[in-house]
């Protein structure tokens, strides 16, 4: 064949089928629908509010509590003023037998009674040491110096008690003393830790407040 073969210039576009497809078309394009109807018939009811208590009751409650709080406060009160108050009218050491307790113990450093200051000075422990000859040793000591110092003494009142607990106090005290190398007699203090043990005042120590023992 002589001569250039003419090409095609394009071939004939085919329309496309409606409706977006690649097959045939199979009617009419559906429309989209503008707005989907909502499944709930008419407008949506307004957000329920539950109902607050009345007035009345919240203050009714709160005055209730604050009754409550008042009565257990009460309560407590009363049980520690009656707690105090038992604990000091019923005390152990009372200035009657802390006076007779001291006149003993006095009476003891006069005659030489070791066994009774070391009994006292033991505090509650003189029955079950087993070897007490240093308790003895210390209570002759004591003793010789009181006698050294007084001829005897003679408790006239009770200064002061403070109170540790209702079976412990110290206890400031003053008593009339014959010095034993001078006549007449001296006022002097004293200090002793008391002890109530048994039904029992022990005094666990004495220190006088004024002269050398």
């Amino acid at each position: 064949m002589a001569g250039p073969y003419p090409y095609p210039d394009s071939s004939p576009q085919q329309p496309f089928p409606q409706g977006g497809g690649y097959g045939p078309p199979t009617g009419p394009p559906t429309p989209y629908p503008d707005q989907v109807p909502s499944p709930y018939p008419g407008a949506l009811p307004p957000p329920v509010s539950y109902p607050k208590p009345p007035r009345r009751r919240r203050l009714l409650f709160a005055g209730i509590a604050i009754l409550v709080a008042a009565v257990i406060a009460a309560v407590v009160a009363a049980l520690v003023f009656l707690g105090g108050k038992e604990e000091t009218t019923d005390a152990a050491v009372t200035p009657q037998r802390a006076q007779a307790a001291i006149q003993d113990y006095m009476d003891a450093l006069s005659r030489g009674d070791t066994e009774t200051v070391a009994r006292n000075a033991s505090c509650g422990l003189f029955d079950e040491i087993k070897d007490r000859k240093a308790d003895m040793s210390l209570a002759k000591l004591a003793s010789d110096a009181f006698r050294r110092q007084y001829k005897g003494a003679e408790v006239s009142t009770i200064d002061k008690i403070v109170t540790w607990s209702p079976t412990q106090a110290q206890v400031l005290f003053t008593m009339q003393v014959q010095p034993a190398r001078a006549q007449g007699q001296a006022e002097r203090q004293g200090v002793a830790q008391i002890l109530t043990l048994d039904d029992e005042l022990l005094i666990c120590s004495y220190l006088p407040r004024t002269g050398q023992f």
